[in-house]
């Protein structure tokens, strides 16, 4: 249904259905359930996901950078503050939502082409706060399958590096967090090379994957795309070590620095 088709049945008002699609304004839980009556919608499970997520009068934090940053950090931010569980594989980076300040501002001092400084500082202070997801009082599950490479590769140098995986250590003992490494040893796996962030929705229907690009991130949410990338992280874990011999693996690397 087009935005003109969908805008007659509210009485002809195109715009607000554009606005509401591009996110410029905010929809009640009564307008969408009227609009999943328009869109012959009857799933009840998913009504009373999205109805739900209605409720914050607020905007995100994440809208402060609205401008300042790349709308695709915005999404990743938005994407993981409604998220009920994120799982994700890296081979050769850390994680956003792991990363320390030194390595993180070190990893934006990479970009091509160079960042000016105070872009790096942007960049940096979203990272950081996006990580207030994993603290909050009902955080989502968060696993992240990390292979050898990402671990070993020294952003910063040897200090920086060390503390980095401190914090990791420290991070997987929370209830909430699990942490498995894939080693050098356990050969060729699934989606090495690619960095995965699958995100899970209140409903299986809203679950999204996030994926890191070098023209920036991609979105994905069609469901053959999303059986896919359960498939590869289902495989990535499974060519993981188990997360306390992945605990002890992260201690001998640090001890090695």
């Amino acid at each position: 249904m087009t935005a003109r088709e969908a805008g007659e049945l509210l009485g002809g008002n195109q715009a607000r259905i554009s606005n509401i699609e591009a996110g410029r304004s905010p929809v009640s839980a009564a307008m969408v359930r009227t609009l999943a009556c328009n869109y012959d919608c009857s799933d009840e499970p998913l009504l009373e996901a999205l109805a739900g997520m209605t409720g914050e009068r607020r905007r995100g934090w994440w809208e402060e950078y609205r401008g300042i940053l790349p709308t695709g950090l915005l999404d990743l931010a938005e994407l993981e503050h409604h998220a009920t569980g994120l799982r994700i594989g890296h081979t050769v980076h850390i994680p956003g939502l792991l990363q320390t300040i030194d390595h993180a501002r070190v990893v934006f001092q990479q970009g091509v082409p160079a960042l000016p400084p105070p872009e790096v500082e942007h960049r940096l202070s979203h990272r950081i706060k996006r990580q207030a997801v994993l603290y909050r009082d009902e955080p989502p599950t968060f696993t992240a399958v990390l292979h050898e490479a990402a671990l070993r590769m020294q952003f910063g140098g040897p200090a920086t590096t060390r503390a980095q995986l401190r914090h990791i250590l420290d991070m997987s003992e929370r209830d909430h967090i699990t942490v498995v490494v894939i080693p050098f040893a356990s050969g060729a796996f699934p989606g090495s090379g690619q960095s995965v962030c699958y995100a899970c929705g209140p409903v299986p229907q809203l679950d999204t994957v996030q994926l890191d690009q070098s023209h920036g991130s991609a979105l994905l949410d069609a469901e053959a795309q999303l059986v896919k990338y359960r498939t590869l992280l289902d495989r990535m874990e499974a060519a993981a070590l188990k997360p306390n011999k992945s605990r002890d693996f992260i201690h001998e690397i640090a001890r090695s620095l």
